[in-house]
């Protein structure tokens, strides 16, 4: 029995393994959501397993929860860390963490419902759900601790293994799991009266699956992987940095990208990504909008008010259409009054409707709150039907612009349909 539950935990190892190493590697094309979820949903199920659920094993008695499946996740941060960086590996940490205080702050919400038992007389044990809360928040603290000390641990080995990259993968894992079972366990020990034996099982089996999954991300290299694009050789002090200031060097770099006024992206930014968003679509078949967005008499809004209030009306403006984009959507401003918007995955269509929905909320919004109401006139052009290179589209949603302008301004312009 104790040989046969030992099978079944390397079986679980491996479908674990297989399953997220797969989603990890179709990240961009799938997105790193579906990793990020799936390494989140278990987390309920490691600790209620790492509590209640042990079985016999050659060498003691084991928990899935914590020596499969908490393993598991701990070496698949590492392994995010290092396909991409220190701020996306906190990421589900972060996740998991809030999540957890969330659960544990609804429960005593919960708990002062009057209940009403159904079939069976059953009724909610919510000591457990407690309990398993507080569980689930301990575990993610020390989670979050794990994560940051393998990274360091990681890079630091560079140092000895350099290009041994099972090496450092197997040390780093088995120094911090060591970690980790001594602080899970204690909370398991005064919180359950867990006895200390299981402590000693639980830390073998542990070091076993950092073996194997070693293992696993071996066979991974050799038949899927090349192992020149898994290395990461940092000092410490550069590990550091991006586990602490990476967030400050990306913000300074956005705001490099934006206009000081309105802080939508410049003109340079549309410069240097416009073309190579719109081929990038166009590649994978995917159609492209364009509106040249621009505000109606601003001259004379500046002449008549001054500067400050023209001022206003372009951060207004700019607030009001980033507040009403997609995600896939991008927005420039051009120069003086005029904004360009690039949308992707929007046909001539969405893009009319986006463009009329834009116009109407700047229209809406400057009779409430600004001292005279202010209108956009709005060119669309759509890629592939008006042109495939950006100057091309450029030019047509310019010319459709200034044809909004002819008929009276206050209205949209695009392919065949002048909307008021």
């Amino acid at each position: 029995m104790a040989i046969y539950n030992g099978l079944i935990l390397l079986a679980q190892a491996i479908v674990y393994f297989t399953v997220m190493m797969g989603l990890l590697r179709a990240r961009r094309m799938i997105g790193l959501g579906a990793f990020m979820c799936a390494l989140g949903v278990l987390h309920f199920l490691e600790t209620y397993l790492g509590s209640f659920f042990y079985v016999q094993v050659p060498f003691g008695v084991v928990t899935p929860g914590s020596v499969v499946f908490f393993a598991g996740k701990l070496l698949m941060i590492l392994l995010l860390y290092i396909r991409e960086d220190a701020m996306v590996a906190r990421q589900p940490i972060y996740g998991l963490f809030i999540g957890n205080l969330l659960v544990v702050s609804l429960v005593l919400l919960l708990g002062l419902h009057v209940t009403t038992p159904l079939a069976g007389e059953r009724v909610p044990d919510m000591d457990f759900i407690d309990e398993m809360g507080w569980l689930m928040v301990w575990g993610t603290t020390l989670l979050f601790i794990d994560g940051i000390a393998i990274i360091v641990l990681y890079e630091r080995l560079g140092n000895w293994f350099g290009r041994h990259l099972g090496w450092r993968f197997l040390v780093s894992g088995a120094v911090v799991l060591t970690f980790d079972q001594f602080g899970f366990f204690l909370a398991l020990h005064f919180l359950l009266g867990a006895p200390w034996d299981v402590f000693w099982s639980g830390w073998i089996g542990k070091m076993i699956a950092t073996g194997v999954y070693t293992g696993l991300f071996i066979i991974y290299l050799r038949f899927f992987g090349h192992e020149s694009q898994w290395l990461t050789n940092r000092s410490f002090k550069d590990v550091y940095a991006v586990l602490t200031y990476r967030e400050r060097y990306k913000d300074l770099l956005e705001t490099a990208n934006r206009d000081p006024l309105t802080g939508v992206y410049h003109r340079r930014r549309y410069e240097e990504i416009a073309a190579q968003l719109l081929q990038e679509n166009l590649g994978h078949g995917r159609p492209v909008s364009m509106m040249m967005i621009d505000i109606d008499n601003f001259k004379a809004v500046n002449d008549r008010l001054g500067h400050q209030a023209g001022d206003t009306v372009l951060i207004s403006v700019a607030q009001l259409l980033e507040s009403n984009l997609r995600s896939d959507d991008h927005l420039f401003r051009f120069g003086g009054e005029e904004f360009v918007l690039m949308s992707e995955r929007l046909p001539v269509d969405g893009g009319i409707s986006l463009a009329e929905r834009l116009r109407k909320s700047i229209l809406r919004h400057s009779e409430k709150h600004l001292s005279e109401p202010i209108t956009v006139s709005i060119g669309v052009a759509c890629a592939p039907e008006d042109g495939e290179t950006l100057h091309a589209l450029f030019k047509r949603a310019d010319e459709r612009l200034y044809r909004a302008k002819d008929l009276g301004r206050n209205r949209v312009c695009g392919p065949e349909v002048n909307v008021e």
